[in-house]
């Protein structure tokens, strides 16, 4: 849960367990950041996630899926590649595959020489299905993201997202 502190507690310096060595906990300040990212990630994936439904009959999940099977040379990805790629757990990712495979959009192969090794392969439709459903997506992204910040803001955010990512 994201609770705020009260207004009266000082949580500049208090220590936080956790399982690794003591923390401490967020200011304030810091939590209404937090809570205003994660605000702004939850409107713009909803709203990217219900123009794709509306437009091309598509989850943005679905969308992601087929973007890193296309990216790849030979558009295909370990079932375990795939779940990380698309920050989806490992069940997550199987009942998605089963989805597009029921669609015809990607179907899974065996990999030679290994007895438990799947991977998911993009089929034509798939790819056909991506290039449509791409015009909608872009525009979403242009639309309710990239126009909503100028050219120093998109230059920090990147920097920020990147430092972020690096942990």
């Amino acid at each position: 849960m994201l609770f705020l502190p009260a207004p009266t507690l000082s949580v500049t310096s208090a220590p936080v367990s956790d399982t690794g060595p003591t923390r401490r906990a967020p200011t304030r300040d810091e939590l209404v950041v937090w809570r205003s990212f994660l605000r702004a990630h939850a409107r713009l994936t909803r709203t990217l996630e219900a123009e794709l439904v509306l437009d091309q009959r598509l989850t943005l999940a679905s969308y992601d899926v087929l973007v890193q099977l296309a990216e790849r040379p030979d558009r295909r990805m370990r079932m375990t590649e795939l779940a990380d790629a698309v920050l989806l757990s490992r069940s997550g990712v199987t009942r998605l595959v089963d989805r597009l495979e029921r669609s015809g959009l990607v179907l899974r192969e065996r990999v030679d020489g290994d007895g438990r090794g799947v991977v998911a392969v993009l089929t034509e439709a798939g790819l056909d299905r991506l290039r449509g459903a791409s015009g909608t997506h872009l525009r979403g992204v242009a639309r309710h993201f990239a126009d909503a910040l100028d050219g120093e803001d998109l230059a920090e955010f990147r920097r920020i997202c990147e430092k972020l990512a690096e942990g």
